[in-house]
């Protein structure tokens, strides 16, 4: 098919479609290697054409075509990087393109050229838009086995190396040593890798040992008979290097070398590191200011004589705690999300040592699921939650010494609840028009900053509020 369609479209010689019909050959082993569809375009007589002449589906995962392409024709404003790959002989990376079947795919491209150097075709490897990012930068080959790889590479002859174009659209080098220790194949990435290092000249026909990048020798890893996984830092590059010994049987053949270039992953390993020490340092800078704010208070509250003024400052005192201690959380954690079960777990022993200086022995129980919330949710919730135990602390057991207060959070799948109940002597629902301060607040709060609603119910038994929030 490739030869008939090469013929009746293209002006390529026959020589050209017989190099053509060398690289098709590997492309369908490599369509399992990368999981993705691979295809071979040449450019029509119409320069703003191409035509898919070759296609390899994976069979190891789905493809993204439901009917064959070989036949049909490629637009540059449907594929711009193919296109572009034909005219000018550069390889695409990552690119947007619109299939004949009208899915929105990335491209990676890569020119074949003749034996003169002239570019007589494109070859694209297609993956699925959708794919998650740090997944898809191509092939992650230092992940997966290497035996399709190996029993390709290790069976071909010397003079069919130059046709396995398809091993440029990886982003690994790939280096194929023989059994005497000779590089007999570099990809484009191991020849770009090897020149950002300092190499001058070609690396394919160089030893091993002028290649290998740490302290291992060739005979070691071929004794050794097993892949060997290593890092290295080569000036200001991250490297993973994999040593693949090539065998059939019992007879070795040679080594393939697999190196990922980790630089720019190590180096926003290092942002992330830098950025999460910064923010457990805002956090814990926050929650210093706060419990000063709240000692301040303190002192200004055993200076005051009247008993109203003094319960507004306990109040605010105990509202500043409660968001100090969401602070306190995350100053350890250094990211934004913070199990709320944390969080609610330090302002019940805060309510706890409150109700010994009460002077009531009230038993706080805490159970329920764990959940991730960021921390301006997380504020929030500790407010509301502070609020609603203080309130059963000071109202609940005034005629009792003793009780219980049980916090129960249950995580849902679109909203989630916090129920605070407490087994007290209970209060008139009827009566909380003239609700306090504190509970305007909690009001407020869960409806405007959790978009949520609250419920309290009432009676003999006791009290249970609970309110609810979107995850």
């Amino acid at each position: 098919m490739l030869k008939q369609l090469c013929r009746l479209h293209t002006d390529l010689s026959e020589e050209d479609i017989l190099k053509l019909e060398a690289v098709e050959k590997s492309i369908f082993m490599f369509a399992n290697i990368v999981k993705g569809d691979i295809f071979i375009d040449c450019l029509t007589r119409d320069t703003d054409i191409a035509i898919v002449v070759s296609e390899a589906k994976p069979t190891n995962c789905g493809s993204l075509y439901k009917n064959s392409v070989v036949g049909q024709i490629a637009l540059r404003e449907n594929e711009p990087g193919a296109l572009r790959t034909l005219e000018i002989g550069m390889e695409t990376t990552e690119l947007k393109a619109l299939t004949q079947e009208n899915i929105v795919v990335k491209q990676n491209t890569v020119p074949i050229k003749n034996n003169e150097g002239k570019i007589i075709g494109v070859l694209i490897m297609e993956k699925d838009i959708t794919e998650d990012e740090s997944q898809s930068r191509n092939v992650e080959i230092l992940s997966q086995t290497t035996e399709q790889l190996s029993e390709t590479l290790m069976n071909i002859k010397d003079s069919d190396y130059e046709n396995l174009v398809a091993y440029n659209l990886m982003n690994d080098a790939i280096l194929v040593i023989n059994e005497t220790g000779i590089c007999m194949y570099a990809n484009y990435k191991a020849e770009e890798l090897y020149k950002s290092m300092g190499y001058k000249d070609k690396i394919v026909g160089m030893s091993f040992d002028n290649l290998v990048l740490n302290k291992i020798s060739f005979n070691k890893i071929v004794e050794d008979k097993k892949a060997i996984v290593i890092e290295a830092d080569i000036g200001k590059l991250s490297l993973q290097i994999k040593y693949a010994v090539t065998k059939k049987e019992t007879n070795i053949y040679g080594i393939i070398m697999l190196i990922k270039d980790l630089t720019e992953i190590k180096e926003k390993d290092k942002e992330l590191i830098l950025k999460a020490v910064a923010i457990r340092e805002i956090h814990h800078r926050v929650k210093n200011n706060l419990q000063t704010i709240a000692s301040i208070l303190r002192l200004q509250s055993r200076r005051i004589d009247n008993i109203q003024a003094k319960k507004a400052f306990d109040e605010s005192i105990s509202r500043i705690l409660s968001i100090s201690a969401t602070h306190e959380v995350l100053s350890q954690k250094g990211i934004d999300d913070v199990d709320i079960k944390t969080i609610l777990s330090k302002i019940k022993d805060n309510a706890t040592r409150n109700s010994i200086q009460l002077n009531k022995k009230v038993s706080i129980k805490l159970s329920g699921d764990s959940l991730n919330v960021n921390s301006d949710r997380a504020t929030s919730i500790a407010i509301v939650a502070n609020e609603l135990i203080e309130n059963s602390l000071k109202h609940a057991f005034t005629e009792e010494n003793e009780g219980i207060i049980e916090i129960i959070i249950k995580k849902g799948i679109t909203y989630s609840n916090i129920s605070i109940s407490d087994n007290g002597k209970g209060f008139e629902t009827k009566l909380m028009n003239n609700e306090s301060l504190g509970l305007k607040i909690v009001r407020s709060i869960v409806k405007d900053k959790l978009s949520g609603d609250i419920n309290i119910e009432s009676n003999n038994n006791g009290t249970k509020s609970v309110f609810n929030f979107n995850n």
